[in-house]
C-alpha cells in the first residue's frame, strides 16, 4: 500500500510542476476580488522615500476597467553591460520595465500567473527632474513611453496599486 502511494505521489509530481506559480498580483486577485473590481478608483504611487527628508510622492489615479489573472513566459531580463540599473538611460530602463517580471541570467526562465489590472487614467502627478529618468514608470508626463492623457488605458500588476482615498 505504502508503495501505491509512493507511486501516486511521484506520479503527481510532473503535473504539479507544470502549474504556473502564482505571483502576488495574482493572488491578490484570488483573495481580493472585490478590492479591484470595475469602477474602483485606484492609485498607484512612486516615491516618498526618506524619514526626514522625504522624497515627493508622484502617483497615477484611475478607475478600473478590467482585471484578470494571465499565465505570462517569465523571461530573461534585458541587461546593458557595464551598468546597473541606476545609470541606465531612460529607454533602458523602459525597456527593463516592461520586460518585468523577468529572472536574472543564471535563474531558468519560466511561466506564472500575473494578476493584471487594466485602469482608465483620470489623474497624474510625475516627477520632471533628471535624477527621476530611470527611478520608476512615471517621468515628465509619461508613463514608461506613453504620454499621459484623460482616458488613457494601462495596465498594472495588481499589488502595484492601492485604493484611492476618499
Amino acid at each position: 500500500m505504502r508503495l501505491a502511494f509512493f507511486l501516486l505521489a511521484l506520479l503527481s509530481l510532473p503535473a504539479m510542476a507544470a502549474e504556473p506559480a502564482l505571483r502576488p498580483s495574482a493572488r491578490l486577485l484570488f483573495k481580493a476580488p472585490e478590492l479591484l473590481k470595475p469602477g474602483q478608483c485606484v492609485v498607484y504611487e512612486e516615491g516618498g522615500a526618506g524619514w526626514v527628508m522625504t522624497d515627493p510622492v508622484y502617483y497615477l489615479r484611475g478607475e478600473v476597467i478590467k482585471s484578470e489573472v494571465r499565465t505570462r513566459h517569465v523571461g530573461r531580463c534585458p541587461v546593458v553591460p557595464g551598468k546597473t540599473l541606476e545609470q541606465y538611460s531612460r529607454e533602458e530602463f523602459i525597456r527593463h520595465a516592461k520586460a518585468h517580471p523577468c529572472v536574472s541570467e543564471n535563474a531558468p526562465e519560466r511561466e506564472e500567473q500575473i494578476g493584471i489590472v487594466r485602469i482608465r487614467v483620470s489623474d497624474w502627478e510625475t516627477p520632471h527632474t533628471k535624477r527621476a529618468e530611470n527611478a520608476g514608470r512615471l517621468y515628465r508626463g509619461t508613463f514608461l513611453d506613453q504620454k499621459l492623457e484623460k482616458s488613457l488605458e494601462i495596465e498594472l500588476e495588481a499589488d502595484l496599486l492601492g485604493l484611492c482615498e476618499e
